[in-house]
């Protein structure tokens, strides 16, 4: 029944996603201002939605252009479908432009079709299509949309200062058939405080190295300038041998006596950091086998000690596992150097399990960090998120997941953070399916119709179930 319903909404929900996908909704703070809060992409993005749901018929309320909602039900309690339309910048390598979706017989391509403007407009269809059937609503349904979900979640913690927090909810941000726990999560930064002099020139001066611009992705791209006093060949051929023996893409360039490296390695989401190759950390791997100046040796020895090859906090002393969230992970998502007055620090993103204790282990490596030379800042801290998967909501939503697609995959934890974590009663509900190919914050990031159609169809299902008072 409902994915007939869905068929005859197919051409719309395509033509509405690739209005939405069209937009560079990534964070721009040099453009930020009161009328955008985190650029003008996000806050276009946001108005587009509005666009929609006036067209439709929905009411929609704005809170300080960051975060909003559409309206539609009636009743005491609220539900909550929380997305983001935000996007992680595009990057390098794509077959196509990611802003320009291409749409092909089976799949749309572009940046956000996974994460989360497909999953978006497939929730949003399926309030649609529900609400012209006339259903008699017996919840308000509140579609909460952020713009910020891809940094900082400013949108949901200024949407949560004055906004009705909804009683039950779900997040079309992860996978099916639902993710009931998701782990600890946040950011913080390794600044280097000191700068030495040395007392004989060095045969390298780093002056700049640059990877990486999200905490929440691994980067797949480093630069390094080097000043070189000689040998110039020598540290050319070794890092074309390091590039072959690591299996690595890469560059190098000299100009005026600069010599410029850079590596390729491979973005993916931070959550597994272990499936990425860091670019950054590679680079400096490499640097460290120079005669570096002291200031840039005191950095690279630091990252050969606490990050390399570290995916799961082991060399900071901060591995921990759980059966039922699994390893803590760690991604060094942006990596800075300037040899003068910038600011040369690692930006991480860390992911723990429940259990894990978050605040003695970063204290103690905040002492080892600082007797190094080295300060510890943290940002954005949310701790972990649980949800009973036996509980009455996740299992309706798990069933009507199950009616559409005869799978009996039970549902799990993650290392991802989605808005679910914003509800006390919330979980992340789609839209992955088991065979989708995961190429969130990847290049040439696509979603097949099938998946997007399908994702619809188990939305309505769910929503009926949950918010539609039934005929007797």
């Amino acid at each position: 029944m409902w994915k007939e319903k869905v068929q005859a909404y197919e051409q719309q929900i395509i033509d509405d996603l690739k209005g939405l996908l069209s937009i560079e909704s990534v964070r721009d703070d040099s453009k930020a201002t009161t009328d955008y809060p985190v650029g003008p992409g996000p806050r276009e993005a946001l108005e587009y939605m509005y666009q929609l749901a006036e067209r439709d018929g929905f009411a929609t309320h704005d809170v300080d252009h960051i975060a909003g909602r559409i309206e539609v039900g009636e009743g005491e309690d609220v539900f909550g479908i929380l997305c983001h339309v935000d996007v992680v910048p595009a990057g390098d390598g794509w077959d196509s432009d990611p802003f320009d979706p291409v749409v092909t017989d089976d799949r749309i391509v572009a940046r956000g079709t996974l994460d989360d403007k497909g999953p978006t407009i497939a929730a949003y269809y399926a309030v649609k299509i529900l609400n012209d059937m006339n259903v008699n609503w017996k919840k308000r349904l509140h579609i909460i949309i952020g713009t910020d979900e891809e940094s900082d979640w400013k949108c949901t913690n200024r949407y949560f200062e004055t906004e009705e927090m909804p009683e039950l909810g779900f997040a079309p941000d992860a996978e099916f058939p639902a993710i009931h726990g998701e782990k600890g999560l946040t950011t913080f930064d390794v600044i280097q405080k000191h700068r030495e002099e040395d007392l004989d020139e060095p045969e390298y001066e780093l002056y700049t190295f640059k990877s990486g611009e999200r905490y929440n992705m691994v980067p797949d791209e480093a630069v390094a300038r080097l000043f070189v006093k000689e040998n110039m060949t020598d540290v050319v051929q070794n890092f074309e041998q390091f590039l072959t023996e690591h299996k690595l893409e890469g560059s190098n360039i000299v100009d005026r006596g600069i010599l410029e490296l850079r590596v390729q390695g491979k973005a993916v989401h931070a959550m597994d950091p272990s499936i990425g190759v860091n670019a950054g950390l590679y680079l400096l791997h490499f640097l460290a086998t120079l005669n570096l100046d002291k200031t840039a040796t005191n950095f690279v020895d630091f990252s050969e000690k606490y990050l390399f090859e570290s995916h799961f906090g082991e060399k900071l002393g901060m591995k921990f596992h759980t059966d039922t969230m699994g390893d803590v992970t760690t991604n060094v998502g942006v990596i800075q150097y300037d040899h003068k007055d910038g600011e040369s620090k690692f930006g991480i993103n860390l992911r723990y399990p429940d259990g894990f204790n978050f605040d003695e282990a970063i204290q103690r490596f905040g002492k080892e960090a600082e007797a190094l030379g080295f300060d510890i800042t943290i940002g954005e801290h949310k701790v972990p998120h649980y949800v009973d998967k036996n509980d009455p909501f996740v299992q309706t939503l798990v069933q009507a997941y199950r009616n559409q697609t005869g799978d009996e995959t039970e549902p799990y934890t993650i290392g991802g953070g989605t808005y679910a974590r914003n509800l006390e009663k919330g979980v992340a509900f789609g839209a992955m399916f088991e065979d989708s190919e995961d190429l969130m914050h990847q290049k040439n990031e696509y979603i097949t119709k099938k998946q997007l159609f399908n994702a619809t169809s188990i939305y309505l299902e769910a929503l009926y179930e949950l918010c539609v008072e039934k005929d007797e």
